[in-house]
């Protein structure tokens, strides 16, 4: 059987001991299609990525992935069914070579995840024997987003992967994302350039205080749109709690 949405939550609760960060979403993401999950800093954007992945465990709701119910799978599960977190602080193993990740991340696709990484990202077909740690910020990125599209995903979670980049290194990272939504992988990006987002991206959501406080098609959407969600509604939530 068929279904439309790589990605479907319903009323999602989720956060660390006590403290509740998501707060009842939903949302889904069709197949082939980008979300951009914008806010500001703390809100829980990263916690729900990781609710997703299976890294924080849902409190209340469901997670279905290309329709199934994943809610109660382990992380290791959900990566197996297409699922794969690009975490923020790049997601990479350090000690070891860089075509080492790439041949680690997908060890029946070897020579061709080496080929993937340096024909999207060329300067890493001149580092495939340097230890992975001793690249550059952009560099890692680079290796990290490629390493995780290497795993063949049907669902990709990015978190905030212009971070602390150089802007000819972003242009090159959302050119490489831009590149795998058009061979049918579905995202979902969190990043703080939202000019960047809202022209990758097809759908927008805007999170304050755990909650989506602001939803709509890329297209139908300005900068002014997403900062007004950021500021004004922000105000409204923490006033109706008495924060």
């Amino acid at each position: 059987m068929e279904f439309d949405n790589a990605l479907e939550l319903t009323d999602v609760t989720s956060g660390y001991g006590e403290n509740i960060v998501v707060r009842s979403v939903s949302l889904a993401v069709p197949k082939s299609s980008v979300l951009a999950l914008l806010g500001p800093n703390g809100v829980g954007k990263s916690t729900l990525l990781r609710t997703i992945s299976g890294l924080v465990d849902t409190r209340q709701g469901e997670v279905h992935l290309n329709g199934e119910n994943v809610t109660k799978l382990p992380v290791h599960a959900r990566a197996r069914r297409g699922l794969c977190l690009i975490p923020e602080g790049r997601g990479i193993y350090p000690g070891l070579s860089v075509e080492d990740n790439l041949r680690m991340q997908s060890p029946f696709r070897g020579k061709e995840a080496v080929e993937i990484a340096t024909t999207a990202f060329p300067v890493l077909g001149r580092r495939l024997g340097q230890r992975a740690g001793s690249l550059s910020g952009g560099e890692q990125q680079m290796l990290s987003m490629v390493a995780g599209y290497v795993r063949n995903p049907t669902l990709l979670l990015v978190d905030e992967p212009s971070l602390g980049l150089a802007p000819q290194v972003v242009d090159a990272i959302f050119g490489f994302l831009e590149s795998i939504a058009k061979r049918g992988v579905a995202l979902v990006i969190v990043d703080q350039f939202v000019h960047i987002a809202l022209n990758l991206a097809d759908m927008v959501c805007v999170m304050n205080q755990g909650e989506i406080v602001l939803r709509g098609k890329a297209s139908e959407l300005s900068e002014s749109d997403v900062y007004h969600a950021y500021v004004e509604l922000s105000g409204t939530i923490a006033t109706s709690r008495g924060v």
